[in-house]
């Protein structure tokens, strides 16, 4: 309190005494160019200055610490330092990230290690054919003593969905959490116990299926049309056999043609078939390419 007046008295008395020798248009002037480059230091330094105000409020509210893992600003890893300008994460594939104070304090953040647990969706899927209430069963089985798996919160197998080729559900459970390799391991260990417990039990895990169909809509699959053009396929043969040599008569002129009728017929069902064929083939090789 005695600096503060002792301050401003010696202001005021400055300022009296520049006020007599007819100065204080002077010192106007360099209070306002002192204004100015302050103004303008404060636009140049202000993302420092937002920084370091960040890093005090983190300081002091603590929402994270050090050896915690977080998910800010699509950076996910643990946290190995923190100070007044940047915060340091160390992702999971080993790189660092200094994320400035302010970008944290300004977004959303996930801490994964404030409660020490963490709960896993395992997404699995069964055959159209099982028993769901069977495999209810056989997966909660597998999950009996999971390293890290909290025994007091109950395994869940939730059914969620008709898949293209199988019934999906998921697995919850909830593990003790303080690094993400807990969460990796834990994950690691049941899929090896569900798909062993599977190859016991005979539960199929489906492959993805695509099912052709060359049928048109108010047509006949192509299955019924292949029956029946079969008879029209063999009545050639016949008709060639009765006519004997091909020079015979009644192998010329206008028998000849109703002989090569059926041929003409079947043109459309074969460019059906060679169509169907095609697309068949570039679908496959489109999965092909696709995988690799």
């Amino acid at each position: 309190m005695g600096t503060t007046v002792y301050v401003a008295t010696l202001a005021l008395g400055i300022f009296f005494t520049l006020s007599i020798l007819k100065l204080d248009k002077t010192v106007t002037t360099l209070l306002a160019g002192a204004g100015i480059i302050g103004l303008a230091l404060g636009f140049a330094f202000q993302d420092i200055a937002a920084n370091f105000i960040s890093g005090v409020i983190i300081a002091i509210r603590k929402p994270f610490v050090v050896g915690d893992v977080i998910d800010t600003n699509e950076h996910f890893g643990t946290i190995e330092r923190i100070n007044l300008r940047t915060v340091d994460i160390r992702r999971q594939t080993g790189e660092l990230v200094k994320m400035p104070n302010r970008k944290v304090f300004e977004s959303a953040l996930i801490n994964y290690s404030h409660y020490g647990i963490r709960r896993i969706d395992l997404k699995v899927g069964v055959s159209y054919a099982e028993d769901l209430e069977r495999v209810q069963q056989v997966v909660k089985a597998a999950m009996v003593d999971i390293p890290n798996m909290i025994s007091g919160k109950e395994v869940e197998v939730v059914y969620e969905e008709f898949g293209d080729s199988s019934i999906n559900f998921l697995v919850r459970y909830w593990i003790q959490y303080k690094r993400q390799t807990d969460f990796v391991y834990a994950k690691s260990e049941a899929i090896m116990r569900i798909k062993k417990a599977f190859d016991q039990h005979n539960i199929e895990i489906p492959f993805p299926i695509r099912t052709l169909n060359f049928g048109v809509k108010g047509g006949k699959d192509l299955s019924i049309q292949l029956k029946e053009a079969l008879p029209q396929l063999s009545q050639p043969a016949e008709a060639e056999e009765g006519a004997g040599s091909p020079l015979s008569p009644s192998a010329t002129g206008g028998d000849r043609d109703k002989a090569k009728a059926p041929k003409n017929s079947l043109r459309p069902l074969l460019l059906l078939v060679i169509g169907g064929l095609h697309a068949a083939l570039i679908y496959v090789l489109t999965q092909v390419f696709y995988f690799f």
